[in-house]
């Protein structure tokens, strides 16, 4: 933190431009030592996600490959999504999984709950490590069909080299998933 741990005071706040999805606020702000600045962020939805990494029995990590707008080309990554009002983060994982992959899990480990790009963004991630895994579907949102990848546990860090696993999210949950299954 800053030397005075004193937050910068929020002078006034506005919603400069607006989507179906999402809401950008300008906050103009007085930090401690004087120095005024606007800067601007996804306005805060209050809506958090989930994004799990399913190991099967036999020793399998289970990825979907889906297309991705942002970077207008199919990526692969592990299964996630938006926590519904009402649910919590685990529930959330554990749907999610049903939507994406068509199982359920009986054990989720949390792995570390994180941020993407908070200069901008304040939604929070948690990562879950899902294990048990057990045949269950449920209809998800997806416009078209995932595409589910095996891939082995014993080879999870090549899978970091792989040029469409690029997702951030994804490699820190891998990374994270792999440390908790070697203890």
């Amino acid at each position: 933190m800053a030397a005075d741990n004193k937050k910068p005071q929020i002078l006034s706040t506005e919603v400069v431009a607006q989507s179906r999805l999402f809401k950008i606020e300008s906050l103009d702000l007085r930090f401690s030592n004087g120095v005024e600045r606007t800067y601007e962020r996804m306005k805060p939805s209050g809506r958090h996600a989930v994004l799990v990494v399913p190991v099967t029995a036999e020793g399998d990590l289970l990825l979907v490959r889906e297309y991705a707008a942002g970077t207008d080309r199919y990526e692969l990554g592990f299964p996630k999504g938006l926590i519904d009002p009402g649910e919590n983060a685990a529930d959330a994982a554990n749907r999610e999984l049903k939507e994406e992959i068509g199982f359920g899990a009986s054990q989720l480990t949390p792995l570390k709950e994180v941020v993407l790009a908070p200069s901008y963004f304040s939604s929070k991630m948690t990562l879950f490590l899902a294990q048990g895994l057990y045949p269950e579907q449920l209809a998800g949102d997806e416009p078209e069909p995932l595409e589910l990848v095996r891939w082995p546990v014993s080879q999870g860090e090549e899978l970091i080299s792989h040029l469409d696993f690029a997702e951030a999210r994804s490699i820190t949950a891998l990374f994270l998933a792999l440390k908790q299954l070697a203890n």
